[in-house]
């Protein structure tokens, strides 16, 4: 729980500094893609982004492959565009055991406006 806390910390504080209220900035990648309209966010209309993670268990390989395709999908797009809360068309898929598990994600980035 601390990580998610310092995680929220350190976007909020990056929004802040990039002077854009509540957002940290686009990168302008995203415009390459078409988009649609899903209630009030704008998504990608067809293209995905995957990541993938491990874990001794099967939440933490959850949390590791989101983890994943966040940090990609921020760094690609921006801020705004890399909550996975806010994404569409999620798979999950997770195999392991006791030995540990993997989960591979994949999802349409979207942004919240």
């Amino acid at each position: 729980m601390k990580k998610s806390i310092a995680g929220a910390c350190a976007l909020g504080l990056v929004a802040v500094l990039s002077g854009t209220p509540g957002y940290a900035q686009e990168t302008g990648i995203a415009e390459i893609h078409p988009w649609v309209k899903i209630g009030r966010r704008n998504c990608m209309l067809d293209h995905f982004h995957d990541g993938s993670g491990s874990g001794a268990t099967r939440a933490q390989a959850e949390r590791a492959a989101i983890r994943a395709w966040t940090e990609f999908t921020v760094w690609e797009y921006g801020t705004p565009w890399g909550n996975y809360g806010v994404a569409v068309s999620k798979k999950m898929d997770c195999s392991g055991g006791r030995r540990g598990w993997s989960c591979a994600v994949e999802a349409r980035p979207c942004r919240p406006y």
